[in-house]
């Protein structure tokens, strides 16, 4: 079955946090739940069980061979579900979600290839309250069940839009009052702690190794980053982002002060 659930086109779930942080969350239809069986060395988990009861969801137990099979080497933890497909916004959903927010802070991720380094930025995301993050629909990893598995459920919670053009959903965020600030290294960036990060903003992510794309990089009003002292010339970009994202959040605490 693998990552794709055949029967009904949406998706195969795994690992204990994802499952509950999708139950929680409410956001997808869960169909069916599984469970290692018993004699395979079932664990419980009783919040699990209970949510499951809860909406009415019916409970499988499966051998782990079948759990192996399923996931292709990820770790599950003895849990996994089918569910919908993940709930994307549109662009237009979007602009409606900015227009209304009060302080409005959205996170662009341009064309990051890796699931484990999106799924790892979108748990720091939720963690500092971003009203969205924006994916793009090509050349670029999605929310997938590896993501969310990365992000230890997360990015159920997170408000995702995938668009077709990065660069035109940033022109339409600054056409919406938002300051854009790219994080890259290079001759013309400041210092991530030196910028201003308050008020309505933007922060757009570079993909792994080509960095922030041309067009993303011409509407920033800025580009940051981060200091390297040691003998490595770059961090990984799910590390980067969390500094970045964290800088956003202090200032824009200072700023309610």
């Amino acid at each position: 079955m693998g990552a794709k659930d055949q029967r009904g086109g949406g998706e195969f779930l795994y690992g204990r946090q994802p499952v509950l942080e999708a139950m929680r969350a409410r956001r997808r239809s869960i169909h069916r739940v599984y469970r290692l069986r018993s004699d395979d060395g079932d664990s419980p988990v009783p919040e699990l069980d209970a949510l499951a009861g809860e909406a009415r969801v019916p409970v499988k137990q499966v051998s782990r061979g079948w759990f192996d099979n399923a996931v292709r080497g990820g770790n599950h933890q003895g849990v996994g579900a089918d569910v919908s497909a993940y709930p994307y916004l549109t662009v237009d959903d979007l602009d409606r979600l900015v227009s209304k927010a009060e302080l409005p802070f959205v996170l662009v991720l341009d064309h990051l290839e890796d699931p484990q380094n999106v799924g790892a930025i979108l748990r720091t995301a939720e963690a500092v309250g971003v009203t969205a993050a924006v994916l793009s629909t090509r050349g670029a990893a999605g929310v997938t069940p590896a993501a969310v598995r990365a992000s230890a459920g997360a990015a159920e919670h997170v408000k995702v839009c995938r668009a077709s053009s990065v660069g035109k959903t940033v022109e339409l965020l600054a056409q919406r009052g938002l300051r854009l600030v790219g994080l890259e290294a290079g001759e013309s960036s400041v210092r991530y702690d030196a910028a201003d990060l308050s008020g309505p903003l933007g922060l757009a992510v570079g993909s792994e190794g080509r960095g922030l794309s041309p067009r993303v990089r011409d509407v920033c009003d800025a580009v940051v980053e981060l200091p390297l002292m040691g003998a490595v010339a770059s961090l990984n970009a799910s590390v980067a982002a969390g500094v970045a994202l964290y800088e956003v959040l202090r200032c824009r605490d200072g700023s309610r002060d």
